[in-house]
């Protein structure tokens, strides 16, 4: 038997292979389900991601949208027929309102440039706060053209609920403050009826000027002061209030402290004087003051003083509300949150005539 010759052979170290495509750092293969979590896991993290990004851009708008909303920034179209105007007592005058013709003109060829302002009510209504005039020219538009889809609705900021009602008559009397038509006595007449507004708890007027006009001089406070006085004592008999100059009015004032009586004469010429012009007005104020053309015929009425005591202003708390009651010489006024008019006048007058035979 044949034996077998073994010879040593120096082969060369196998080095190691992988094959085509792959390398040493290449991952172990993963399988199909383990790939299709793995990309399933990054399609929501992305998903989410994307959902955060939205979540945070809608607070910021939600946000935004409540800062404007306070600032009565957020404007929709408001029917006429849902804006009321009794929360606040405006500062209107008896006359004409020539400055409204104006306005009825501008807006029917212009449209309307600067919205109104209002408060949302809890029953889907409006209270205005600011925009008197322009709510009175969409009415007198509606009213003269019968369109109703071009004039029935008016461009509103809208306030949300809630805000103090000093707050509110603050903005309706600063808004007032930037027109430079507005009188004297029209802000003398919107102090006086914020303090005999019910729902307002100030009973001084002096006091209602400064709080009111907080955003006005001290010199033009003092102006407006003047004119509650000369308001309160022939205000309800003036139809062109608005139309006296600073200085006649101040000079009333001086004149009506000095004689008492001067008030009544006043009312009494202009009284029944229905057809009056703001000039025949005007010149029974300067005739009461000594001033005017002394060759105009102006009747001047004789009346006694009436005795009396000086006015007394009170709260009375019914069934019905709180109502603010005003006693002054020969006359009782009584303001209360509620629409007399739509009252039965039978019931009306039976109660007034209560009222009269126990306090007579």
């Amino acid at each position: 038997m044949k034996k077998r010759r073994i010879f040593d052979i120096d082969l060369p170290e196998e080095e190691e292979t992988f094959p085509a495509g792959k390398s040493e750092e290449s991952p172990a293969r993963r399988s199909p389900m383990a790939a299709a979590i793995t990309e399933n896991a990054e399609s929501l993290r992305e998903r989410r991601a994307v959902e955060d990004q939205i979540r945070a851009e809608n607070d910021a708008l939600a946000a935004e949208h409540v800062r404007m909303k306070r600032l009565g920034l957020i404007v929709d179209m408001v029917p006429l027929d849902a804006v009321e105007c009794w929360k606040l007592v405006r500062d209107r005058v008896k006359g004409d309102d020539y400055e409204l013709t104006e306005l009825v003109a501008s807006i029917r060829d212009l449209g309307l440039s600067n919205p109104i302002r209002v408060e949302a009510r809890e029953d889907g209504k409006y209270e205005l706060i600011q925009g008197y005039r322009r709510l009175s020219a969409y009415r007198q538009l509606l009213e003269e053209t019968g369109d109703a889809e071009k004039w029935g609705r008016i461009p509103a900021g809208i306030l949300p609920r809630g805000e103090d009602l000093d707050g509110l008559y603050r903005r309706m009397v600063d808004e007032n403050l930037v027109r430079k038509d507005i009188s004297f006595a029209e802000m003398a007449m919107l102090a006086l009826n914020y303090v005999r507004d019910p729902q307002t708890a100030e009973n001084d007027p002096d006091k209602a000027v400064a709080l009111l006009f907080q955003s006005a001089g001290y010199q033009k406070r003092s102006y407006i002061r003047q004119f509650v006085r000369l308001m309160d004592r022939i205000g309800e008999d003036l139809r062109f209030a608005q139309h006296i100059p600073r200085a006649l009015g101040l000079k009333l004032v001086t004149v009506l402290e000095e004689r008492p009586e001067r008030a009544a004469q006043i009312r009494a010429v202009l009284k029944d004087w229905d057809n009056r012009s703001v000039s025949d007005e005007i010149a029974v104020l300067q005739k009461a003051v000594g001033e005017g053309d002394p060759e105009r015929p102006i009747p001047v009425a004789t009346v006694a003083p009436r005795p009396g005591k000086a006015k007394t202003t009170f709260q009375v708390t019914s069934r019905v509300g709180t109502a603010k009651c005003t006693a002054a010489n020969g006359r009782l006024e009584i303001r209360l949150d509620r629409d007399f008019s739509a009252l039965d006048r039978h019931k009306l007058e039976a109660a007034l005539a209560r009222l009269l035979d126990d306090i007579g």
